[in-house]
């Protein structure tokens, strides 16, 4: 009943968010789905999951330059018999790539800390900007990414998607 629940409220917060999200999906040759990702342009009206999450409200961070938007990317999800070593880099170019159009974007995300280390590693630069919370199992760390942080990795990947 608890599962059944939280898919609900999960189902019900994307309908909030839909008309400003763009959803991006992988399928493999037999039309499965192997991964899927979502951004959202903030509307600065509705709640955004790092807001319901953690309290951190976007407008109250300090950036390095003047922001134009504000993008929240979220919903990362891979199919577990997935083989595709470069799925998540397809993934996050598709989402990233507002943002990388504009120099004064700044995109949030509530990230798992494992998956957190991998950004890093493969060049996305990220703030921390509050502490680590358990959430659907596992620490999850709120993390905002500029311009100047994606755009390295952007370029170095856009090849990746056609």
């Amino acid at each position: 009943m608890q599962l059944q629940n939280d898919v609900k409220e999960v189902y019900n917060e994307e309908l909030s968010y839909f008309k400003n999200s763009e959803i991006f999906v992988v399928k493999d040759p037999e039309g499965s789905i192997q991964g899927s990702i979502r951004v959202i342009k903030w509307d600065y009206k509705t709640t955004l999951p790092i807001q319901k999450l953690f309290n951190i409200n976007p407008l109250d961070i300090s950036y390095p330059q003047k922001v134009s938007s504000i993008w929240h990317i979220g919903r990362f999800a891979t199919n577990k018999t997935n083989q595709d070593r470069t799925l998540f880099k397809k993934l996050m170019v598709c989402a990233i790539t507002p943002i990388c159009k504009d120099e004064n974007s700044v995109a949030f995300a509530e990230c798992d800390s494992k998956l957190l280390r991998v950004m890093n590693l493969m060049g996305i630069k990220t703030d921390i900007i509050g502490k680590s919370i358990n959430y659907l199992g596992s620490e999850t760390v709120p993390i905002s990414m500029n311009y100047d942080g994606l755009k390295g990795f952007y370029d170095a990947n856009r090849y990746l998607v056609s």
